[in-house]
C-alpha cells in the first residue's frame, strides 16, 4: 500500500511512521533504535526522540519569570502590577491583538498614572519578547522539520506515475522544490535562533535599571557575528562555542541567502529496487570538518561524499536544541547570580 496523506484515513495515519529514508512505515515495521516521525493530535510530526522543545520552552517560561523578578523585585509586585495595568502594555506594537496605532499608543503611554511603573514595565514585556521569540522559532524549525519529512515520505513527487527501472534515478517536481524550500527554511530559522540567542545574552547581561524614560533594549541591533560583546561567548555546549554544528549552519544559511540554492537543479534522488522504491534522499554539498563548503575559484558546491542530509537533519537539530537549552539555563543562573548580588558578570563555574 503506498501511504499518502490523501488515500489515508485518520486511523491509518496514525500508525504511520516516517522515516529518515524516506520510505513510511506501520508500527509493526519499526526496527529498535532507529528515529522515526510520528504524527501527533494536531496533525504535525515529531521524531520519537530527541525533541527537546518540550525542556526548552519550559526553561523560557522559567526565565521570563526570572527577568520579571529582577526587573520588578519580585513575582508578586510584577503581578500585582498585572491586576493594575491596562493590556496594552504587554500587546501594542508587538501583537496584532492589539490593533492601536503607534500615535494612539503613545497618548495613552503619556496619560498613564504617573505613579505607575510604566517604563518598567515595557522594558520587562521588551525583554520577556526576546525570550518568546525563541520559543515561537523553534516551535517553527519542529514543524519545518516534520513538513520537510512528510513531504519526502508520502507526497507523489511526480505524476503521473510510471513504472521505473531498478537503479538510482534523480527527481524534480514542484513537490521536490517544496521540499528543497522547507531545507532551506529550517537552516535559515535556525541561524534566526542564533541571533535571537544573542540579543537576550546581551540584554540580560545588560540589564536596564534605570526606568525614568522608556529604556531602549541594550541588544537593539545586534546578531549572532556581535557574540564577541558576550560572557558567553565561546562557552562550551552554547550556541556561543565555536564549532563545526554552528559553522554547518552558518555556511549553508549564508549561501541560501547571500548565493542562491544548494543544488542549482533541485532534486530528490529514489534508489529503485525489483521496481518497487526503498529509498528516497536529499544531497547537500561537501562539507569540512570545521563546517565550511569545499572551495576552488568560483565553485564550492561539490558533491563527492553522498552528504544525504536527510539522515542527518534531526540530530543536527537535536544538538543545536541542546546547546540552545544549555544557553537558556546559563542565562537562568547569570539572572539568579545578578539577583542575589545586584553586581558582576556571569560565573561558569
Amino acid at each position: 500500500m503506498i501511504f499518502s496523506p490523501n488515500n489515508s484515513s485518520e486511523q491509518e495515519m496514525e500508525n504511520i511512521y516516517l522515516s529518515l529514508s524516506g520510505i513510511p512505515v506501520s508500527t509493526a515495521e519499526i526496527l529498535e533504535g532507529q528515529l522515526y516521525f510520528s504524527r501527533d493530535p494536531q496533525g504535525a510530526w515529531y521524531p520519537t526522540s530527541g525533541n527537546k522543545l518540550y525542556e526548552i520552552d519550559t526553561a523560557c517560561a522559567h526565565l521570563q519569570n526570572d527577568l520579571a523578578k529582577i526587573i520588578f523585585g519580585s513575582l508578586d509586585l510584577f503581578y500585582e502590577f498585572l491586576r493594575a495595568s491596562p493590556e496594552l502594555l504587554s500587546t501594542a506594537g508587538t501583537n496584532s491583538e492589539s490593533q492601536i496605532s503607534k500615535d494612539v499608543f503613545n497618548q495613552i503611554i503619556s496619560s498613564l498614572p504617573k505613579d505607575l511603573p510604566v517604563h518598567k514595565a515595557l522594558y520587562l514585556f521588551d525583554c520577556r519578547k526576546l525570550v518568546s521569540g525563541i520559543q515561537e522559532c523553534s516551535k517553527e524549525i519542529m514543524q519545518l522539520q516534520g513538513e520537510f519529512f512528510q513531504a519526502l515520505n508520502l507526497e507523489q513527487l511526480f505524476y503521473p506515475t510510471i513504472e521505473e527501472e531498478d537503479g538510482l534515478r534523480f527527481v524534480t517536481s514542484p513537490v521536490v522544490t517544496k521540499i528543497h524550500a522547507l531545507l532551506g527554511f529550517i537552516f535559515i530559522r535556525l541561524h534566526s535562533l542564533l541571533d535571537y540567542a544573542t540579543k537576550l545574552a546581551f540584554e540580560t547581561e545588560n540589564l536596564k535599571s534605570n526606568f525614568n524614560s522608556y529604556p531602549k533594549l541594550a541588544s537593539k541591533g545586534l546578531l549572532f557575528g556581535d557574540r564577541r560583546k558576550l560572557t558567553l561567548n565561546n562557552t562550551e555546549n552554547t550556541l556561543f562555542e565555536d564549532c563545526s554544528l554552528i559553522n554547518k549552519i552558518q555556511t549553508l544559511r549564508n549561501h541560501i541567502i547571500h548565493d542562491g540554492v544548494l543544488d542549482d537543479e533541485p532534486k530528490v534522488y529514489r534508489l529503485i529496487s525489483a521496481k518497487q522504491c526503498i529509498e528516497k534522499f536529499v544531497l547537500i554539498p561537501d562539507q569540512d570538518e570545521n563546517g565550511r563548503f569545499y572551495t576552488h575559484k568560483n565553485r564550492n558546491l561539490f558533491y563527492g561524499s553522498d552528504n544525504k542530509i536527510n539522515e542527518q537533519l534531526p540530530f543536527l537539530i537535536e544538538e543545536f536544541q541542546a546547546r540552545l537549552l544549555k544557553t537558556v539555563d546559563l542565562l537562568r543562573v547569570h539572572i539568579v547570580q545578578k539577583q542575589k548580588s545586584n553586581v558582576g558578570p556571569l560565573s561558569l563555574s
